[in-house]
């Protein structure tokens, strides 16, 4: 089954593999589901596909079509335009209100420079980078749709809603869909041009500096140009680098507190070593494209289990320069659609729980998490802080070979990397905490019993992986999605510490959205 028969899939071809395989098609219409590529065992690998029958009274494919109904009601600030945000935007229209979208960053197009400006040139651009603006951190890192969310038809909902505006037949069935930073841009441009047309309205480069209430409700925002939008109610969907806005929440007394989140570096190996680990004698005669893997263990520390696993795995991608606070080093990986780099990277992280962070604060002689909601970015600040300064300024990363790594020395040099801005020798027991170095260098060797290489003087590790998930919670009530300090503010997706990845956060967003027409009189579909 050539990889690119899968793009054009259709019911007739569904038939035809069925007859082959010796089964009768039953009557009726047929879909696929799934497809995974079973690798276990020593035979030859083959796919596994779940093919749904429905009969034909059931409804055509897509189920989900857009709604021609225009925004006339209640305007609705959503606070982002990643996912979350533009998913809530979908749905807040379809329910008949006008959601008002603001976000600190550019679109899709424009954006495009400030990341050529940074990668090639290393000049940051603080509101429009790899995490801010149109689409969020998602738009320019992969566009990876793997979520382990158990609601089966939510996610359906969301993959149909993107293939609907462009993204490629696979996603639909892929046990691991991928759009490919390339693929994805031109979609969000379309899903936004359906939003302008039914009422929407957009605010770019545009930052909110307050939260504005009446009678104890949320009822707006003010922007730092001092303008004021007044809505009856506010989305806060802004993602997890919008240190600002936890900053703006602590002082206006939104409820909020510390969650543990994943902190590390990006590995980086060469994408034929994968291969031949996951592919073996196969790598050769296989057409499935650039292998993927993932790993994972458990390290006891002081009778404690502590997690370090791999995150955001990119077959086939590049290393990227993710910061957004000047002399701050933050890196995260992308791949094109076709992922043909040489190189294959993946975060390597750590969990970061309430005690590592308390630990660290207490040596700062600073407040920590159980005072403190925003301990953990501070936390993060200072490793992104020190991973700038060992590299040198101009965003280039420090790195280290993972047998240095575990050995405790120097790399006397690296090899090639993905990493644009470049890379230089040095030790990473410099940037990370003890706490968390010590569970990367134990963790290290474990994992070539896993894949095979991986541990290995061709791997290097690049820090810092410091942006995978949020370090807050902005609290809300879990029925109504609702502030319980504040009325009429919604904290959603990956920034509020509500969801992670592109899918669970659309999702959350969804949701949001119609926890927000309830609260404004609407009844839920």
């Amino acid at each position: 089954m050539p990889d690119g028969w899968l793009d054009a899939v259709d019911d007739s071809m569904l038939r035809e593999l069925l007859v082959s395989a010796g089964q009768a098609p039953p009557i009726g219409a047929l879909r696929l589901l799934k497809r995974s590529l079973d690798l276990r065992g020593r035979g030859e690998p083959k796919w596994q596909l779940r093919i749904e029958h429905r009969e034909p009274a059931k409804g055509s494919y897509p189920r989900w079509e857009p709604n021609s109904a225009l925004a006339k009601g209640d305007s609705v600030i959503v606070v982002g335009a990643g996912p979350a945000g533009t998913f809530a935007a979908l749905e807040l229209v379809e329910q008949g209100l006008h959601p008002i979208v603001i976000d600190r960053g550019e679109p899709v197009q424009p954006r495009r420079k400030a990341l050529a400006d940074l990668s090639a040139r290393g000049q940051l651009h603080e509101d429009s980078n790899y995490c801010f603006g149109e689409g969020g951190a998602g738009t320019f890192s992969d566009g990876k749709l793997y979520t382990r969310v158990k609601n089966k038809s939510g996610v359906r909902r969301i993959l149909e809603i993107l293939h609907y505006f462009g993204a490629p037949n696979r996603i639909l069935f892929d046990a691991r869909p991928h759009v490919g930073s390339n693929r994805l841009p031109p979609l969000l441009v379309r899903l936004r041009e359906h939003l302008e047309a039914r009422g929407v309205t957009y605010q770019w480069q545009a930052k909110v500096a307050g939260l504005r209430r009446q009678n104890g409700r949320v009822c707006g925002v003010e922007l730092t140009d001092g303008s004021v939008i007044d809505a009856a109610a506010v989305v806060l969907a802004t993602g997890h680098s919008a240190r600002d806005i936890y900053s703006l929440c602590q002082q206006a007394d939104v409820a909020m507190s510390f969650k543990p989140f994943a902190l590390g570096g990006r590995i980086e190996h060469p994408q034929e070593l994968i291969d031949q680990a996951q592919y073996g004698a196969w790598k050769d005669r296989l057409d499935v494209g650039a292998a993927a893997y993932a790993v994972r263990c458990q390290i006891n520390e002081a009778g404690e289990d502590k997690g370090v696993y791999s995150f955001c795995m990119c077959p086939g991608g590049y290393i990227v320069p993710a910061s957004t606070d000047p002399e701050r080093l933050v890196v995260n990986g992308m791949s094109l659609s076709k992922r043909g780099s040489p190189f294959a990277n993946s975060g390597l992280v750590v969990t970061v729980d309430d005690q590592m962070v308390a630990q660290w604060a207490q040596q700062q002689g600073i407040e920590g998490p159980s005072t403190n909601p925003l301990a953990g970015i501070a936390f993060q600040d200072a490793i992104e802080q020190s991973a700038y300064t060992l590299g040198g300024g101009g965003y280039v990363a420090p790195a280290q070979r993972v047998t240095d790594l575990v050995a405790g020395r120097r790399s006397s040099d690296l090899p090639d990397c993905s990493y644009k801005r470049g890379v230089v020798s040095a030790d990473l027991g410099n940037v990370f905490p003890s706490s968390v170095f010590g569970l990367i260098q134990q963790a290290l060797p474990r994992f070539e019993r896993q894949v095979a290489g991986y541990f290995s003087q061709e791997a290097i590790l690049v820090a810092t992986e410091s942006r995978s998930s949020s370090p807050v919670r902005i609290e809300r009530d879990s029925n109504r999605c609702e502030s319980p300090s504040h009325p009429g503010l919604f904290p959603c997706g990956e920034g509020a510490g509500q969801a992670g990845g592109i899918v669970s956060a659309a999702l959350d967003g969804l949701r949001v959205a119609h926890a927000v027409h309830s609260s404004l009189g609407g009844s839920s579909r």
